[in-house]
């Protein structure tokens, strides 16, 4: 029988001061839940920078203290985990109640840029877990790990890592495997998926209390707008919109865009069946679940559109009337058509004023590596040095004709951008490594036999991924063929 978590002696004790999180707002919101401890835990990875970030104490992160309470098996003096309850619809669908099945907050720790909540996943179950279990597997939390840190490096906001441990305890998924525990580190967990919980008839102080939370906490210029809701609303359109062209921008497939997955500060959140695009295809799903293709690559942005309609429905009965709420709806597609095209000339080195012929120039080349399935990260990365080494970049192409008329176009465009500048610009927005799925695989094969030194290797890679890291260029290559035919599910 597993023991529950003991409290560490705060008297000797070098780790965070913990501040209350969700609890300030009430029971309504969240409940008090101790971690259920996990056998023999031992340390995978632990990132060192963001712990400086948090302003951890020097070495805390390399004691056994540290250890037991990122693993679950203690609770951190000054800590009281909470599970947080919140709704959502799924694949579409309204599910009802769902909530922190699997994740307890510890609290939060000021930083200089304001209280930052940590949040371990996989140490037991709450009364959110419904059939699961509670636990997380060794596979499935090395993928988060890496690929928040490989996210961040890129510069797209996201929930962030802190440490990841692991133990012998087995857990049941497709099969028997080892169980493992991610602490993950954001401004906050909230999601959509918060309001609709409370955006029912009956919960409408409920629903108030938490959209003045988020208000006060992280949209403050909200509060002098003429309906403050309807202005969280748009803040939240904004934020999202420019995410979604971040995501398109370097190829990433998230999988479960589920509202409930969706977060409303605009971070990436919950890493489960993602990918980066190996082969452009717009109608990718990276999901095996996804049976109906619904979180294709190409559907993302306006799966995000129709989840932001589900968040404003949940705030339309603080915001009142329906024309404020679609009027901060509106704004989601033209601010995501804007960043896309501003992120794609970026990538293209165009850094001189919008002209013209600048969208047909990308939605042509768009065509062009869907037609001919290119790699993406690669073609991007090579196109950096395309006016020193065009051929580098036309090998790539099957329709040669199609690139070289392409190639013409781009010339002409470029000609009055200085070179060595034009590619110092890209190499700065193209990365040269993304977390390839076979990547992931790698690693995750030589962590079930014991090795973890390939995890903290590529950790260490995607945290500057527009470096050449000549040790591990490999990993900058085309993926081998059996890449294609990894499958990741909801499980994964």
């Amino acid at each position: 029988m597993l023991k529950e978590a003991t409290e560490v002696d705060s008297a000797r004790s070098l780790g965070p001061a913990w501040q209350p999180a969700l609890s300030a707002l009430g029971p309504d919101f969240c409940v008090r839940v101790d971690p259920r401890p996990l056998e023999a835990p031992h340390w995978i990875d632990r990132n060192h920078a963001l712990a400086r970030e948090l302003g951890l104490q020097e070495g805390w992160l390399e004691s056994q203290e540290a250890l037991m309470s990122l693993s679950g098996c203690a609770v951190p003096p000054g800590s009281q985990p909470l599970a947080s309850v919140y709704s959502g619809h799924q694949f579409g669908v309204w599910a009802g109640q769902l909530g922190d099945g699997r994740a307890l907050i510890l609290g939060e720790v000021s930083t200089t840029q304001g209280p930052v909540e940590v949040q371990i996943k996989g140490a037991g179950r709450t009364p959110f877990s419904r059939m699961g279990d509670g636990r997380a597997v060794l596979r499935s939390s090395i993928r988060e790990y890496l690929c928040s840190e490989a996210m961040q490096g890129l510069g797209i906001p996201t929930t962030r890592a802190l440490a990841l441990t692991g133990s012998p305890s087995r857990v049941l998924r497709e099969e028997v495997e080892t169980a493992a525990v991610v602490t993950r580190t954001a401004a906050s967990f909230l999601r959509f998926g918060h309001f609709e919980h409370f955006g029912g008839p009956g919960q409408e102080a409920q629903l108030r209390q938490l959209a003045d939370h988020v208000i006060d906490r992280f949209y403050p210029h909200c509060r002098d707008a003429a309906s403050p809701y309807a202005a969280l609303l748009g803040a939240v359109v904004e934020r999202t919109a420019r995410l979604m062209a971040q995501w398109q921008s370097v190829g990433f497939c998230h999988g479960v865009m589920n509202t409930d997955n969706m977060s409303v500060v605009g971070l990436t959140l919950d890493y489960g069946p993602f990918q980066f695009l190996d082969a452009f295809d717009p109608n990718h799903i990276c999901n095996h679940s996804d049976s109906q293709g619904r979180y294709a690559y190409k559907r993302q942005p306006a799966v995000a559109q129709w989840n932001l309609y589900c968040l404003g429905q949940a705030l339309l009965p603080l915001i009142g009337a329906q024309d404020d709420a679609l009027a901060a709806l509106e704004g989601y597609r033209s601010t995501f058509e804007a960043a896309l095209t501003a992120a794609f000339r970026g990538k293209l080195g165009l850094d001189d004023a919008l002209r013209e012929e600048d969208v047909p120039l990308i939605d042509t080349l768009l065509q062009a590596l869907a037609a001919d399935r290119v790699d993406y990260t690669v073609f991007w990365r090579r196109l950096c040095d395309f006016r020193l080494q065009r051929e580098a970049v036309r090998d790539l192409f099957i329709d040669r004709a199609a690139f070289d008329a392409w190639a013409r176009r781009y010339e002409v465009r470029c000609a009055d951008l200085d070179p060595q500048l034009q590619r110092q610009a890209m190499r700065s927005v193209n990365p040269r490594y993304v977390l390839r799925n076979y990547l992931a695989e790698q690693a995750i094969a030589r962590a079930k036999q014991g090795d973890f030194e390939p995890v903290k290797q590529l950790r260490a890679v995607l945290q500057a991924p527009y470096d050449d890291h000549p040790a591990h260029q490999a990993w900058a290559g085309l993926p081998p063929d059996w890449a294609s035919s990894i499958e990741i599910s909801c499980s994964s």
